[in-house]
């Protein structure tokens, strides 16, 4: 079978990045920052955007590797003319650039004291595609996952401006915890036989598509229930509450009925959280 060449935007998939977005647009919903505060998480949400694009380069010459996931067609590796090195130093540049912004930001911001909590969080995302036994081969993928993107991602944006009582982050945390490790069950079931030729131990893979289906259900409407119960104990004005209440239960019932999928579940949670957003430039905050 011939390939033919991969160009850089099927590579990127461009849509996959709103989950390193998602977390920045729902700190700006639940603390209402404006000016130089709304850059730095702006600037910071680049970062972490930075760090995903060199995470996943990685998962793809991971997966090149290790013979899981071949038959992706839009893989970083086959952008590089099938040459993993190439890829790989690819995958650095941007995990570097990322790791530096990030520094800059914290700096800037005066809250340099959140590196040290966060480097973990990114030695675990590195961690995740890195050497002959990735942790997204084993039994903990989905928790390294959740860890990074609710405690880390949205924790950390959230801690840059934090003004909010305590729970605001908690359960933000929590939400992004669940919609991380929603997407990734949902992206699953597909790649159950490759997955387990190339000995990756996914939740798919230990358990089957239904399971993994459901539990995708339920993280996703886990999500939407603890993001709801952030919002109630923001500032935010009581016309945002009930446009974000009103949009998360017609996003959780269209869910009973459809099979999710990253597809799917990344929209609704975008559509969910710009609804409440764009009301409350009109609400205001308390």
């Amino acid at each position: 079978m011939v390939i033919t060449r991969v160009r850089w935007w099927q590579a990127l998939d461009p849509p996959i990045y709103l989950i390193s977005i998602l977390p920045g647009a729902a700190v700006w919903l639940l603390t209402g920052i404006q000016g130089r505060q709304l850059a730095e998480v702006g600037i910071a949400t680049l970062a972490v955007v930075l760090l995903q694009h060199g995470i996943n380069v990685l998962n793809d010459v991971s997966d090149w590797r290790l013979g899981a996931d071949i038959e992706k067609r839009n893989s970083w590796v086959r952008f590089h003319d099938e040459i993993p090195r190439v890829a790989a130093i690819h995958g650095y540049i941007s995990l570097v650039l990322g790791a530096l912004l990030g520094l800059a930001v914290l700096v800037a911001a005066s809250r340099i004291w959140i590196a040290p909590a966060a480097a973990p969080l990114v030695l675990l995302g590195y961690l995740y595609n890195s050497g002959s036994r990735p942790l997204s081969y084993t039994h903990f993928g989905e928790w390294v996952t959740g860890l990074c993107y609710g405690p880390g991602v949205f924790g950390g944006l959230w801690l840059i401006v934090a003004s909010q009582p305590v729970s605001v982050g908690i359960f933000g945390s929590i939400a992004f915890f669940a919609l991380s490790v929603a997407l990734l069950l949902s992206h699953q079931p597909p790649q159950i036989d490759t997955d387990r030729q190339a000995g990756k131990l996914s939740f798919a893979v230990r358990f089957g598509a239904r399971k993994t289906y459901a539990g995708a259900k339920l993280l996703f409407l886990l999500f939407l229930l603890a993001l709801g119960l952030a919002l109630s104990n923001s500032g935010a004005a009581s016309l945002s509450r009930i446009t974000y209440d009103l949009s998360a239960i017609i996003a959780g019932l269209l869910l009973i009925w459809l099979q999710p999928s990253p597809r799917l579940l990344l929209p609704a949670a975008t559509v969910v959280i710009l609804a409440a957003l764009l009301t409350s430039f009109a609400g205001g905050y308390q």
